[in-house]
């Protein structure tokens, strides 16, 4: 996904990260305080990509480790977030050797595309956490609330000019359209058109197209209970959110959990 690689450095365009995320971070942060049996001391987060929820959370939760797949975008994140611990590593897969007081989550869920995928992720969450510990799923969509069609769009500029004198602001601007071509199966398509402004006064435009997955309710819920999790839906409640739009999943691993 070019978003990820080729056009990592003009992440920070995509919102500030320093007021957009500041609202939503903490609404994380509350659930999973709230799930954890004890205090949080330790959290990590898979699919941190540019971290800019990192950027709130960790003045919550210091000591905080993050993961990504995709080199280009930690180095984003290290940028924002130089005093976090930052792995390279697919959520899939990752064994780092070690527990967490809470395992976090955000949208990179929705890259597993197949119930294969997303129980592997659930997997790598469960190997990570302590018992009595605490996670927070908070994928984009569930089956049950998936809207025919949407479209989104956003992007800013530079806060200020930088390089030669004269030189103009970076922005950006991108549409987001979000569809599924066959609700029979667990995939949906996200495209994005990218518009891009370099220092140079020059444009262009790139289409990039994410392939994202799409599960009911009650197979999250399955799932997170046979990794070992007892856990719960509950909505994603934001002033600037349509009511319903949005849920999560946090929960608790189980003292003894079930290793599948």
């Amino acid at each position: 996904m070019r978003l990820y690689e080729e056009l990592a450095e003009w992440w920070p365009l995509l919102d500030d990260p320093a007021t957009a995320y500041a609202v939503e971070a903490g609404i994380y942060a509350d659930l999973l305080a709230d799930a954890c049996d004890g205090p949080i001391e330790s959290l990590l987060e898979l699919g941190s990509g540019g971290g800019n929820n990192a950027l709130h959370m960790k003045r919550r939760f210091p000591n905080l480790l993050l993961t990504d797949i995709s080199e280009e975008m930690l180095s984003v994140s290290r940028a924002l977030n130089p005093e976090c611990e930052h792995r390279l590593g697919d959520m899939r897969t990752l064994r780092l050797g070690r527990t967490f007081d809470a395992v976090f989550v955000h949208d990179a869920v929705c890259y597993m595309a197949t119930e294969a995928d997303l129980r592997r992720a659930i997997e790598t969450a469960r190997v990570h956490c302590r018992p009595g510990g605490a996670v927070l799923f908070a994928p984009d969509y569930v089956r049950e609330n998936f809207p025919d069609e949407m479209t989104d769009d956003g992007g800013c500029d530079e806060p200020a000019p930088t390089g030669p004198a004269g030189a103009h602001r970076r922005g950006l601007r991108y549409l987001e359209w979000r569809w599924d071509p066959d609700p029979d199966d667990t995939q949906y398509v996200v495209d994005y058109a990218f518009l891009l402004r370099d220092r140079d006064g020059s444009a262009r435009v790139v289409h990039d197209r994410h392939v994202e997955g799409l599960f009911t309710r009650q197979r999250w819920l399955d799932l997170l209970a046979e990794v070992g999790f007892e856990a719960r839906s509950v909505p994603f409640v934001h002033p600037e959110v349509e009511p319903g739009r949005h849920e999560m999943f946090v929960g608790r691993l189980r003292a003894s959990p079930t290793v599948p």
